[in-house]
């Protein structure tokens, strides 16, 4: 697949394992606390934008049910 005809997710993913390769110690911590944590770039990137905005939302819902019930 040409450069120009790549979606954004994948030109992303591509660019992250060329810089894996290129300077694979660097990212060893990165890499051990993301196993651990998670990271939000990915969770967004695997969403897309619908459910990154149903996941605000439904942050946004949850603090204000919170700020009525328990104040």
């Amino acid at each position: 697949m040409s450069e120009n005809q790549e979606t954004p997710e994948q030109r992303r993913e591509r660019l992250r394992q060329e810089e894996l390769r290129g300077n694979p110690t660097g990212n060893l911590n990165d890499a051990t606390y993301r196993a651990s944590n998670g990271s939000l770039v990915d969770l967004v990137g695997g969403l897309g934008w619908k459910g990154t905005g149903i996941l605000i939302l439904v942050i946004i819902v949850g603090f204000i049910i919170y700020s009525v019930f328990f104040r």
